[in-house]
């Protein structure tokens, strides 16, 4: 049985990331650290366009990573956890980016990426009034008072802000909870513990 027999048999003759059932081919999982069946994915051509060409994503399309990042299988988990790295200025991609858990190998291989990619995406870096650098999941410090506006309040100077979350797209703004109210903090207000 060849690798296209194979993953039609595992998949239900179904794209493994939208489940689409026509004008399927098989997609090699780059950066992978296996070979053959383990390292690849039957997608449908829109799955594959928008995947190698990312400038043609069409983010509606990619609602379907809800489903399919629970797969089993680690090479659909890598693809859809990198499909969310991608579209994290969405907020609903974000929610399960924040949601998905990988086995530690899954998600090593998830963040290898060849030299092509790092040239085209320059990584964009938030740091705190410090020039500390932030990752997401650190937890940081209020320096100041600051007024919530629409929340009725005002989130005091030495508040910890737990499990912050990184916006993508802006280097100067984070989002974090305080009060269990979700919130985007400018960095120049935060200390990183």
């Amino acid at each position: 049985m060849d690798t296209e027999e194979s993953l039609r048999t595992r998949s239900a003759s179904q794209c493994e990331l939208c489940a689409a059932s026509e004008r399927l081919a098989v997609y090699e999982v780059p950066a992978s650290p296996v070979v053959g069946l383990a390292s690849s994915l039957l997608l449908c051509a829109t799955c594959r366009q928008q995947i190698e060409h990312p400038e043609t994503m069409e983010s509606h399309h990619w609602r379907c990573l809800n489903d399919s990042m629970w797969s089993a299988v680690p090479a659909v988990q890598v693809v859809a956890w990198r499909l969310l790295q991608r579209l994290q200025t969405e907020g609903w991609a974000r929610d399960l980016l924040d949601m998905l858990y990988l086995e530690e190998q899954t998600l090593a291989w998830a963040q290898a990426v060849d030299g092509a990619e790092d040239e085209e995406e320059p990584q964009l870096q938030h740091v705190d009034s410090c020039g500390a650098l932030l990752a997401a999941g650190d937890t940081v410090t209020l320096i100041k008072d600051l007024v919530v506006k629409g929340g009725g309040f005002t989130a005091k100077r030495g508040t910890a802000v737990r499990g912050i979350t990184l916006v993508m797209d802006q280097v100067e703004h984070i989002e974090g909870r305080v009060n269990g109210q979700k919130l985007v903090i400018l960095t120049q207000f935060v200390k990183k513990n």
